[in-house]
């Protein structure tokens, strides 16, 4: 692949990763209600879970999920009821602000999760890689040596632009702080958390 075809893959995957979707759209979230520093589990399972559906479109993978439709849409249930449950705990503890990150390990690890469920979960993730992956495709290489430039590539436009999407929640949690409106991070987040469950679930 040549510096032409990189820049076009380059600039095709970032604005795919920039419009606004369930991944984008978990990170604006949780930077209201962590910041930044506080997001970064999260962005590590969303990372790991596009370069699975990456490599898994490539390999064919797509191809089962698309023949055994209820894997897919268990997968995605499970992972918009977890969204949904998460929304309705948030929304209850919104007087708790102060108490967020009181077992910081276990945060941690939920985090995590939701980046990572919420990333293999994604249907238009995978119909993204499914479509706009194999025209970057060359016979004359093996899928292993591509896919080892191309999903890099993917991973720094995800994590770039949900840096950006979590810098915009830490602006307004600095916002809400100084309004004295902190008990509505919880809420604003849990809004947030329950449309990307719902978007799982009906999407």
């Amino acid at each position: 692949m040549d510096h032409i075809q990189l820049s076009s893959f380059l600039f095709t995957f970032f604005v795919i990763s920039i419009s606004p979707g369930l991944c984008m759209t978990l990170a604006l979230s949780l930077g209201i209600k962590y910041g930044i520093r506080g997001t970064i589990p999260m962005m590590g399972g969303e990372l790991i879970g596009v370069a699975t559906v990456a490599a898994a479109s490539v390999y064919g993978v797509a191809s089962f999920m698309l023949a055994f439709p209820d894997v897919f849409n268990t997968l995605k249930v499970l992972g918009g009821l977890y969204l949904i449950y998460s929304a309705i705990k948030y929304w209850k503890d919104s007087e708790k602000i102060n108490q967020l990150n009181n077992d910081e390990s276990l945060t941690k690890r939920k985090l995590f999760a939701y980046g990572l469920t919420t990333a293999l979960a994604n249907p238009k993730g995978w119909a993204f890689m499914v479509a706009v992956l194999p025209p970057f495709l060359s016979t004359s290489q093996t899928i292993a040596s591509q896919l080892s430039v191309l999903v890099p590539i993917i991973l720094f436009c995800e994590l770039t632009c949900m840096m950006i999407y979590a810098s915009g929640g830490k602006v307004l949690q600095s916002f809400l702080f100084r309004k004295g409106k902190a008990h509505l991070l919880n809420k604003m987040s849990a809004t947030v958390l329950l449309v990307v469950g719902v978007w799982l679930l009906t999407g």
